[in-house]
């Protein structure tokens, strides 16, 4: 289950990594879409485009449906969840570990780091 976590969280961020692809995200944020309506404000084929989608997908960031020809995709926020848990918690640690070099420092030294900035 960790693993599958992990290998979930490195596609989410992946997926997040491409500017193209945070944009089409910020367009599905407004609600379903035709690709072909996603690809227009892009200077790129609808087969780059369609690459875009495949990534998101695979991340489970959107879903597509299929009626005849026409393909929709929406937006599917869970995976952004598990991203944000994750990035919290790091930010967290490394909050608390911040605060305890501070401590640490105030102590060792008599004088807070912030009133420190003559000996820096």
């Amino acid at each position: 289950m960790v693993n599958y976590i992990e290998d979930a969280l490195s596609a989410t961020f992946h997926a997040l990594a491409d500017p193209t692809r945070r944009a089409i995200l910020a367009r599905l944020a407004g609600g379903e879409a035709r690709v072909g309506a996603l690809a227009e404000p892009f200077a790129m084929s609808l087969p780059a485009i369609s690459k875009h989608l495949k990534v998101l997908e695979g991340a489970g960031l959107i879903r597509r449906t299929v009626d005849g020809r026409i393909h929709h995709c929406r937006l599917a926020p869970e995976p952004l969840d598990d991203a944000t848990d994750w990035i919290r918690e790091h930010r967290d640690l490394w909050q608390r570990q911040f605060n305890l070099l501070a401590r640490y420092l105030e102590q060792t030294s008599g004088v807070a780091p912030d009133n420190n900035e003559e000996n820096t």
